[in-house]
């Protein structure tokens, strides 16, 4: 089967496609699987990989031109007025007879003033490819191949555009060429594809519709042709590819009314299979112990795997079981509906009717009431069954009445499942189905196959038994009242409930945890394919309880049950009969140099951005008081307190911005300016810091330099450099230059990197500096040493050495911003998180300390104040 099919058919007999295995583990694999005569190549489940959902793959009843033999007579000519093409696309599918090496034409375009307007072409070389080649206004474009002559359907497209003469040739979903030049536009002759043409499908037209010539004829079959007057996107031709319509300029649609057909081509109605993925899916390469990649539509050996528990199960259960639901219902059906074994069961792949008939009867026998309790085999048949139907695809043409009650019936049998009689059942087979949301998920697979039903007069679908229901309008919404869950939850899912509500809530651990709301899923659905949205929602309590609410999400798989989880879950407000969440992310200090979004709880947001807050009050306060004194007390002008100054006000500003950046959410504009001005003064900082780096290094190491003042170059590189970096990050990512969720650089995008980059680069730097100076320092630490103290003990001397690295170090650490390295290591533990809050919240206090009450020059400067008012 191919790899869907596969991992379906493991799937509905409770087992998994063949995960991958470790490196250590390949060998033994591989001699098992030969002692077993398995060889060749098989499917294997990627570790760490889900089983993803296939497109759904519907059939599409088309008219289909079959030309059997290269002729001179056979052709088919479109009924359509083309107007003037200033840019083109084809797009058909395509059968090559791979009896003939001849060239083929497999469409023509001719006008009076040019027979060899628009052409394609191809044959098959010698390596068994069909290539193509593209004629427009008679200029011809290599022949490239597009696809193997393997005689099966093939989807291809062509497109050109009068501008730059740009044209591709797509095929089964991939650009296999593409190029430009191909009869350009030139200023003295611009033009395009002429109008009121002959389109003639299957021959060279060597004068205005007619003269073919046999050897250059097409022999094969060709099918949903459609002709448009712009060039499609790889996104439209993936829509085409799939049967799906593209209204949008087109000029010709697929129709047996809009060809005139030579009588002996043949035309024949047939169904075709809309191509599905065209994902690869690994593969194990028996006895070579390598691993490759093949295209997942392809038809490979597989094996389905078992964990022993819940094989041990599975077995019990069979050989436990008196086969009683089994026997009643294929003998109210007249046929097997459910088998025997779950092992032995043919499962198949279901139609409408089939389905149907099966779960009617089946409701039929459970609506009756005669079996209080649900065999384990029982309830593993009816679970199989719903995973069949649920992977059924509704074809067009199928009722929709039909359809509609197929809902009925299934959602019928799952609240039949859920009773509570059948609490011990789910138990016995926890092995095997790890809870009951297991039905949970098969429900919203069924909700998918509904939309057929939505029309412009019917917008809403409502379908409900007892406390099970769906819901399907432009989203997709299922409820499980409190009743059909919790008994059955009582098990195994209040305890992986529990679990997770002790591991979240710091050491607070539940002794019981109960589900008390109903369960409720929803997804928001594009195209058929669901995408990610945020949601805030609000459920009634089962009864007034005095214990917090907290807001789960459940991920769920047919088989695991589900896994509960409060991450990225708050609660928005809790009353004694209802609890309100909303789903979202908050930020802190910390994440100003994350290069991943971080998910934690709700606790450990509010300690960060509690700490964040008080830090940056604190260091704010003593930055501006450092400020004012450099100011007021006129400390000696020189280039060292010249760059200090610059360097608090860019740390004040930047903090000052920070503290209060939440305010700005709620306006997208604020939001914008406070991103912009943070990013710049907070650059602006490391690059004063990348300046007391470089002033240092010319005062300490290179003390042979000039001390003529260069502060023009200080001050472009630490505010003219700040400024180019905000501004061309702005010109080039100016739509995806704020995050989602907080008034900081996007963190999805390379936008975070407009900042992180020079901050590494700096530390860097700075770092080198920092090492430079200990290893001076040090020396003449040494040298000072022996001169003046000749003869001290080595303990002296250890300790005067240790002092003289210590000290550099932490004075200059701040000043340096080397303990914003640990910012770059906050996405690996909380820890981090607060250490690196900490260490530079506190960045304006150090240096307050360090270079005001400490600095001898500012301490000379206020004793000097003092002694002049004194006087």
């Amino acid at each position: 089967l191919d790899w869907w099919q596969a991992g379906r058919y493991c799937e509905q007999r409770f087992a998994q496609l063949l995960p991958e295995p470790q490196d250590s583990e390949q060998g033994s694999l591989s001699k098992l699987l030969q002692s077993h005569h398995v060889t060749g190549s098989v499917w294997l489940k990627e570790r760490g990989s889900v089983l993803h959902r296939t497109k759904r793959r519907r059939g599409h009843t088309v008219p289909v031109l079959v030309f059997r033999d290269k002729t001179d007579t056979k052709y088919v000519k479109v009924l359509s007025d083309f107007p003037a093409l200033p840019a083109v696309t084809a797009c058909a599918h395509l059968q090559w007879d791979t009896r003939t090496r001849e060239i083929a034409t497999v469409f023509s375009y001719a006008v009076p003033a040019f027979i060899n307007e628009f052409q394609l072409r191809g044959f098959v070389d010698e390596e068994g490819f069909v290539r193509f080649a593209l004629i427009v206004h008679g200029h011809h474009s290599p022949y490239l191949p597009v696809f193997r002559a393997d005689g099966q359907w093939h989807h291809f497209c062509v497109t050109w555009q009068q501008e730059n003469g740009t044209w591709a040739i797509y095929a089964d979903g991939k650009r296999r060429a593409a190029a430009s030049g191909l009869c350009s536009v030139r200023p003295s002759a611009p033009q395009a594809i002429l109008g009121q043409g002959t389109f003639i499908i299957g021959q060279d037209q060597d004068s205005l519709g007619g003269t073919f010539r046999a050897k250059e004829s097409f022999s094969g079959n060709i099918t949903d042709l459609h002709v448009w007057q712009k060039a499609l996107g790889a996104e439209q031709i993936e829509k085409v590819r799939s049967c799906q319509v593209v209204e949008q300029d087109l000029v010709f649609g697929w129709s047996s009314n809009a060809l005139e057909v030579e009588s002996t081509v043949q035309a024949v109605t047939m169904q075709l299979l809309c191509p599905g993925p065209v994902e690869e899916c690994r593969v194990l390469e028996v006895g070579s112990r390598g691993f490759r990649s093949a295209p997942c539509l392809q038809t490979l050996p597989f094996i389905c795997c078992y964990s022993k528990d819940a094989y041990r199960q599975l077995k019990r259960a069979q050989l436990e079981s008196s086969h009683s639901l089994a026997s009643r219902v294929n003998t109210l059906a007249v046929r097997t509906v459910i088998p025997d074994s779950v092992f032995t069961s043919d499962v198949q792949d279901m139609n409408l009717s089939v389905a149907l008939d099966a779960l009617d009867v089946l409701a039929t026998v459970l609506r009756e009431g005669e079996m209080p309790m649900l065999e384990p085999s029982d309830l593993l048949a009816v679970l199989q069954l719903l995973k069949q139907v649920s992977d059924i695809e509704v074809q067009e043409g199928d009722e929709l009445e039909m359809l509609e009650q197929l809902g009925q019936n299934y959602i019928e049998i799952t609240e039949s499942i859920l009773e509570e009689q059948n609490t011990g059942t789910w138990s016995s087979i926890s092995q095997v189905i790890r809870g009951p949301m297991a039905v949970v998920e098969l429900c919203d697979r069924m909700v998918s196959l509904l939309v057929p039903l939505l029309t412009a007069e019917r917008t809403k679908i409502t379908i409900q038994h007892g406390n099970v229901g769906l819901r399907r309008v432009t989203v997709k919404n299922m409820w499980f009242g409190y009743g059909s869950l919790q008994r059955c939850l009582s098990g195994t899912g209040a305890r992986a409930a529990s679990q997770d509500t002790a591991a979240s809530d710091g050491g607070h651990k539940y002794l019981s945890t109960t589900v008390g709301t109903a369960v409720i899923s929803s997804s928001l659905l594009s195209d058929h394919q669901e995408i990610s949205t945020s949601v805030r929602y609000r459920l009634q309590h089962r009864a007034q309880v005095p214990r917090q609410g907290l807001c789960f999400s459940v991920s769920v798989s047919p088989d695991a049950g589900g896994m509960w989880s409060t991450a990225g879950c708050s609660v928005v407000m809790s009353l004694p009969d209802s609890t309100a969440c909303f789903c979202n992310h908050t930020t802190n200090f910390a994440i100003l140099l994350q290069v991943h979004e971080m998910q934690r709880s709700t606790k450990e947001e509010f300690t960060l951005q509690t700490l964040t807050f008080i830090g940056c009050g604190v260091s704010f306060c003593a930055l501006i008081v450092t400020f004012i004194l450099f100011l007021v007390v006129r400390v000696p002008k020189s280039e060292r307190t010249t760059v200090h100054k610059n360097l608090i006000f860019a740390l004040a500003a930047g903090e000052a911005l920070l503290m209060f950046s939440e305010l700005a959410k709620p306006s997208q504009a604020l939001c914008f300016m406070v991103t912009a001005f943070l990013h710049l003064f907070f650059t602006a900082a490391f690059s004063w810091m990348l300046v007391e780096g470089l002033l240092l290094w010319s005062k300490v190491v290179a003390v042979n330099m000039s001390e003529d003042r260069r502060m023009k170059f200080y001050y472009v590189t630490g505010w003219g450099l700040p400024v180019l970096i905000v501004g061309v990050t702005l010109a080039t990512s100016f739509n995806k230059y704020v995050a989602a969720n907080h008034c900081w650089l996007n963190v999805q995008t390379n936008v975070i990197w407009a900042f992180v980059g020079p901050v590494l680069l700096i530390l860097a730097v700075n770092t080198f500096v920092l090492l430079r100076v200990v290893m001076v320092t040090v020396a003449s630490a040494r040298r000072r040493s022996k001169m003046l103290t000749p003869n001290s003990s080595l303990e002296n001397q250890i300790g005067t050495q240790i002092w003289a690295t210590a000290k550099p170090v932490l004075v200059l650490l701040p000043v340096l911003g080397l303990t914003w390295v640990c910012g770059v290591l906050v996405h690996l533990s909380i820890v981090w998180a607060y250490v690196f809050i900490v260490l530079n919240s506190l960045q304006g206090l150090y240096i307050f300390l360090v270079y005001a009450v400490y600095n001898s020059e500012v301490r000379n400067a206020i004793q000097r104040m003092k002694d002049k008012k004194k006087a």
